[in-house]
Formats: structure tokens, sequence, C-alpha cells
């Protein structure tokens, strides 16, 4: 079994393309900054630097919502390969397929606590299809939406 599942910070602004042809679909790839749960020296923090790629409906998500700084949880595959570059080398590669990504924290909190400890916002793995988790409810006992999301709710 290939499964991954990561959640960290995005290192830049996802770079997103589009194939060529008839049916165009966006190839989306952005850079996770994952801190290490264990660390040698115990005195900073760690992190690995995973480079992520999402195809179709998930990249097109990434390129509307999707930003530096953004806490996701991601969920895919790990997928090898390799090409030679112009100069004739081998370059071998590691990539995370994204097969789904959700938002961790509410965008209004989005840098209060540096990304660390915050468990009033989760994640569910399961069935997700690149929507944001569900926001916490606002004083008012009704739930935030994200901006610029209200054209792919399923009802008006």
């Amino acid at each position: 079994m290939n499964k991954v599942i990561l959640m960290g910070r995005l290192t830049r602004d996802p770079e997103v393309r589009y194939t060529q042809g008839e049916s165009q679909m966006a190839v989306a790839r952005y850079t996770l900054a994952v801190d290490r749960r264990f660390n040698r020296n115990n005195d900073e923090n760690t992190a690995d630097f995973i480079s992520c790629v999402a195809f179709g409906k998930t990249g097109e998500f990434a390129e509307k919502y999707l930003r530096k700084g953004t806490k996701i949880a991601v969920t895919g595959r790990i997928q090898t390969g390799s090409y030679t570059n112009k100069d004739g080398v081998k370059v071998y590669t590691t990539d995370v397929v994204v097969e789904d990504h959700e938002f961790v924290e509410s965008k209004n909190n989005s840098n209060s606590d540096g990304g660390y400890g915050n468990s009033n916002y989760g994640s569910s793995f399961g069935g997700g299809s690149s929507q944001p988790a569900a926001p916490m409810a606002a004083g008012d006992g009704f739930m935030n939406i994200p901006d610029g999301i209200d054209e792919e709710l399923p009802f008006n």
C-alpha cells in the first residue's frame, strides 16, 4: 500500500500550469514544510520540505485557495521518477501525488499560534474532495464559510 498523510505549511504559492490539448488539466506544484516530531538537537524545530503535485480539480483547488504559509493536511501517494537534465546527468525525483488536501486552521488564526499545538482545528481524511475542513463556529452559532467558496456549494 502506498499512502501518505502529511500536515504542514506551504513554503510558497503553488506553481500551476495547464496541460496542452483539447482537455486541459491543471498541474499544481508546491512544497510543504512538515515539522519533524523528534529532533536530535532538542533546541530547535527542524522540518522536511516535501514536494507535492496535484492534478485536475485538486490542482485547480490549490491554485484558487492555497497560498504561502497556509497550513493544510494532505493525503496522497509517493511517486518516484527520473529524467536526464540538459547536462546529460540523470536526476531522480520523489513527489507526493496529492489526492486530497484540506485546510486545518481558520483563515483568521493562520498565524496566531505559529503552527504549533492548535487543537481547535482538525481535519478528517475520509472521503473528502479537496474541500476545506469544517470551519469553527463564529460566536453566533453559525460556521464561517471561507471567501470565494460560494460557487462551489451544492445548494443555493
